[in-house]
């Protein structure tokens, strides 16, 4: 008789574990409460669904258990997903090693997926919202509603993959944490990631809509923690765009712990303080006759410009010419050292993905089992493992859910 495995969430990781359950030879139901499987994943890369990078390294996944993401990448990672992938019929697209579908369409991705259930006969209750998971003696009886009407099911090995709390209208709702507590789980706090970053300041207002190649620096309670490069997005809230993103996590953990947090934006990374303090005193000598709401004219967008002049009390039409040395001292700090304080990220509702989740220490890492109880495994957002932004979050998924599907299935 086949061993019995209940795959709790048909997202990204839900669907990977039960195909490979099924294909080492157990007997799969996969419980969705969406109407769909993989609804989340219509939603990845634009819509294009970047399903996971040639470039894998340990610093692209982050968890308070430092080195548990990076153990499991090593068993199945991007070579293993790339052909795991062709055999469903989706050839990458190769983006300088982001890797998309090649027709750039995320339903792709989710239909072969389905297929490929369908194929393997594996069973799809969706509609279904699980509310209960109790250990017995030989597994698990799993306590449901679907249409109003409650049920129960039994299963030798239970596969919690329901998710995080980012972008609840795509079904992750959180109710997975509440499962994992029931189970005895502790929770690393969870918070909003790869998520716009609310700031303090009035003048954003003046600069919504900017577009600029920077670097963001965070800092929690005065200490460095995180930085990034790449192009900023100001927004009339605060900051956004993929640098903020990628260090969102690190301020949405301080503003959870009642730390400060400011950020430090320089919009000429490319230069250092030194070296753009001489340009600035090359420009005045260049631009002498002109007024100061000229002197930035190709450097910066004009609401950006404006904005840095007002910061700092310098009139737009006050002439080049009179730019004193402090002036000029001035103008470099705010240029390469703008501090915006961080009152609050954006909601969960807008985040990617979330940080924090099941307490990985309490995880294999080679098989996703519980420590805690024998038959119970975890994959992908539930889990205290969170990715930056380039695949690595869907990597995380087909990773975990292989493991965690191979695991419950010959144990």
């Amino acid at each position: 008789m086949k061993k019995r495995v209940i795959i709790i969430g048909g997202g990204a990781a839900g669907s990977m574990a039960a195909l490979t359950a099924a294909q080492n030879g157990a007997d799969v139901l996969l419980l969705e409460q969406n109407e769909i499987i993989g609804r989340k994943i219509l939603s990845t890369g634009n819509g294009r669904c970047n399903f996971t990078n040639r470039f894998q390294d340990p610093s692209c996944y982050r968890s308070d258990n430092s080195g548990f993401a990076w153990k499991s990448i090593g068993k199945f990672s991007e070579p293993e997903t790339t052909s795991f992938f062709k055999n469903l019929g989706i050839y990458p697209k190769d983006k300088n090693g982001y890797l998309y579908p090649w027709s750039e369409q995320a339903s792709a991705v989710r239909e072969a997926l389905e297929s490929a259930l369908k194929l393997a006969k594996i069973r799809i209750h969706t509609g279904v919202r699980v509310f209960g998971i109790i250990p017995k003696k030989n597994g698990f009886q799993i306590s449901f509603s679907k249409d109003g009407k409650k049920g129960m099911i039994s299963g030798e090995a239970v596969i919690l993959a329901a998710g995080s709390k980012a972008a609840a209208k795509l079904g992750s709702d959180g109710s997975g944490y509440d499962l994992a507590k029931m189970l005895g789980h502790k929770l690393v706090p969870v918070v909003p990631a790869l998520v716009q970053l609310r700031c303090r300041e009035k003048l954003y207002r003046q600069v919504a809509g900017v577009r600029t190649h920077g670097k963001v620096t965070v800092f929690i309670d005065g200490t460095e923690t995180a930085s990034d490069i790449g192009e900023l997005q100001l927004t009339d809230y605060g900051i956004s765009g993929i640098p903020v993103f990628q260090i969102s996590r690190y301020a949405a953990r301080g503003l959870y712990e009642k730390k400060e947090v400011f950020a430090e934006l320089d919009f000429m990374p490319d230069f250092g303080d030194v070296e753009f303090l001489q340009m600035l005193k090359e420009r005045k000598i260049r631009l002498d006759g002109l007024a100061m709401e000229q002197y930035f004219n190709g450097l910066f967008h004009k609401k950006l410009a404006g904005a840095l002049l007002k910061r700092i009390g310098i009139s737009g039409t006050m002439p080049v010419h009179d730019l004193s040395e402090e002036n000029l001292e001035r103008l470099c700090r705010i240029c390469k050292h703008f501090r915006t304080y961080i009152d609050k990220t954006n909601p969960f509702e807008q985040a990617q993905i979330c940080a924090g989740g099941v307490d990985t220490s309490e995880i294999d890492p080679d098989t996703m089992e519980s420590k805690l109880a024998k038959g119970l495994y975890f994959a992908g957002e539930i889990l205290d493992v969170d990715g930056i932004c380039g695949g690595y979050n869907l990597q995380w998924a087909w990773t975990s859910g292989y493991l965690a599907g191979k695991g419950a299935a010959n144990a």
